[in-house]
């Protein structure tokens, strides 16, 4: 796919998620939260690429809502508490990297589920700083020193969520064009190889687990200040299987499909929880299972073939 090619079906991309929050109100609040877990799910797609599954990755997720919500009442800016919430995530990412970034496979796995369940029950259990499961409430921020009513609130975190995935899309595909992101799939396949050239393959995967932490970083303060209200749950193992669970929807062969699946993962929650609100896993479950069974790439992969 050329860099115009690219940058159209961005242009696209964008546009039609506009459109939509135009003419259906109530999809704003819907596609900033689809944006967001699409960042988050781009990240582990990025491990994917080096043949590493991550159970864990809501931790990032929830260590950036908290900080907003620590933060917000303090800064109060939301064009500074972004960056802010990326870094800490970044930074928490580099500590536990340093240590994950060691091991393979069933094990890389299992190593992030349980760093990140020791960060659910911290959560949960200082109940006097972090009010345990009642959760904490974000304060109102403004953007570039504005104060916003709800509604102007609502399209600013969208439009913010927009450039943000456009940004790391973009940003993920000139990564995984360069020789540290080619280098993701020599730890797939043989490690030796990359010994061999000279590449440390845990300095390769570390630096692809960092990235990723920074996107599922964003993705908690964006979720954050959407729904100004953040609890533990949003660190339990569940939500990291939600994202690996978008990232099989949407497809790994391209930055695009993350997005879709976070989407296409959204609005069928959303429609199954309003007509069948106790089988709603149910239907995404078999919406999954028919995209295994027809598109085995993903959404992605149907998109791609259309265009073929």
């Amino acid at each position: 796919m050329t860099h115009r090619r690219e940058a159209l079906l961005a242009l696209l991309f964008a546009l039609a998620v506009l459109a939509a929050a135009f003419a259906v109100p109530w999809l704003r609040f819907v596609l900033t939260l689809a944006l967001a877990k699409g960042i988050a799910a781009l990240g582990v797609m990025l491990l994917l690429r080096a043949g590493q599954v991550s159970f864990g990755h809501a931790m990032f997720v929830a260590f950036a809502a908290y900080a907003v919500a620590f933060l917000a009442g303090q800064v109060g800016e939301a064009l500074l508490l972004l960056p802010l919430a990326i870094l800490l995530a970044a930074l928490l990412g580099l500590v536990i990297g340093l240590f994950v970034a060691r091991y393979r496979e069933i094990f890389f796995g299992m190593l992030n589920l349980a760093l990140s369940m020791v960060f659910y029950s911290l959560l949960e259990k200082f109940y006097s700083i972090t009010h345990g499961t009642d959760g904490m409430r974000v304060p109102a921020v403004t953007w570039a020193g504005m104060a916003t009513e709800r509604v102007g609130g609502e399209w600013a975190v969208l439009v913010a969520a927009l450039v943000l995935a456009i940004g790391f899309a973009l940003l993920a595909r000139l990564y995984l064009a360069s020789p540290l992101g080619e280098a993701l799939q020599g730890i797939k396949t043989r490690e030796a190889r990359l010994e061999f050239m000279g590449l440390p393959p845990r300095r390769v995967l570390l630096v692809a687990y960092v990235l990723s932490a920074a996107m599922a970083g964003t993705a908690g303060a964006l979720i954050a200040l959407t729904t100004r209200h953040v609890t533990p749950l949003m660190g339990y193992w569940t939500a990291s299987g939600e994202l690996v669970f978008i990232v099989i929807l949407g497809g790994a062969g391209g930055v695009l499909g993350p997005f879709l699946g976070a989407i296409a993962y959204e609005l069928v929650r959303v429609y199954a929880a309003a007509s069948v609100a106790d089988a709603w896993q149910l239907i995404l479950g078999a919406v999954l299972l028919a995209v295994i069974l027809f598109a085995r790439g993903g959404l992605f992969s149907l998109l791609r073939g259309r265009r073929a």
